[in-house]
């Protein structure tokens, strides 16, 4: 069983990279835009609170990513809009499958634009209330990051015959550019300064530039189910930043203890997984 193609999960505040994008590329905010955390945040009578007790008050929207805020999150969800939000949502490939060349990928779960309002809209902002696959969020994080290209993931680059002649090449398939180059560039910004000052600071790598997005997404439904409260803690990296090569997306499910957060546990994967492979 290959969970990064057969297993959905609700991916967090990883998934937060794609709100950003969105309501960049629809000019509803700026890197300097306002906002207010005062912890919580209501919608439609759902009260939702920050992870940080008391809010982180008056910020930016690069200081809202770089704390992982989801307040500001909900607000901007608030701002794209249930239509527009599902438009990007299929965009960026999280509707179906990737079609990448294993066996065994399964569909995603999520609101369609019909059956979302404005509590499912808040929740969705930051990560929850839907799933995904890991395969499907890396393709979609790598489009924000890229340039703004979705494409096709695949694993077996030539097939060859028994005398090496190249029966079949795979070669790279752009389905769609989902935001600009602009809104991509937006984006690495803020995923590097989410690693020098926020929560993925243990994603660093000494030498290199890169950036990070982290997220601790509750097990909501296996939750519901067991009356107990389990976690999945992630950390999606990309290096180097500024033109960026590299994806790993490191998930660890039900992490133990008290540091269960993706920032705590799943960062430092990253951090020594580009280590060894950036200097080769």
């Amino acid at each position: 069983r290959n969970k990064t193609v057969s297993d959905t999960y609700e991916p967090g505040s990883v998934f937060k990279i794609m709100t950003a994008a969105m309501a960049l590329e629809e000019d509803l905010t700026t890197l300097d835009s306002s906002y207010n955390c005062a912890w919580s945040i209501t919608i439609a009578g759902q009260v939702y609170h920050c992870h940080k007790k008391g809010g982180h008050g008056t910020q930016n929207f690069k200081s809202a990513m770089v704390h992982s805020c989801n307040p500001a999150f909900i607000t901007l969800g608030q701002l794209v809009g249930t239509s527009k939000f599902s438009k990007y949502f299929d965009a960026f490939g999280l509707t179906k499958k990737t079609g990448i060349d294993l066996p065994g990928e399964s569909l995603p779960v999520f609101h369609s634009e019909k059956n979302m309002g404005p509590t499912e809209l808040a929740s969705s902002s930051f990560g929850q209330t839907f799933n995904i696959t890991p395969i499907q969020l890396i393709t979609a994080a790598s489009a924000a990051v890229n340039g703004g290209n979705l494409v096709k993931p695949y694993v077996v680059g030539q097939i060859l015959d028994s005398n090496n002649n190249v029966i079949k090449s795979t070669q790279t398939t752009v389905k769609r550019q989902v935001i600009s180059e602009e809104t991509s560039k937006k984006i690495r910004t803020m995923m590097q300064a989410v690693i020098e000052d926020g929560g993925a600071k243990n994603a660093y790598v000494a030498g290199f530039k890169t950036g990070a997005k982290t997220g601790t997404s509750e097990k909501v439904a296996q939750n519901q189910a067991s009356g107990q409260v389990k976690y999945i803690a992630s950390t999606i990296g990309f290096a180097p930043i500024d033109d960026p090569e590299l994806a790993v997306l490191v998930l660890i499910d039900e992490p133990n203890g008290s540091s269960y957060y993706g920032g705590a546990v799943a960062a430092p994967v990253v951090s020594e997984i580009f280590s060894e492979v950036l200097p080769y």
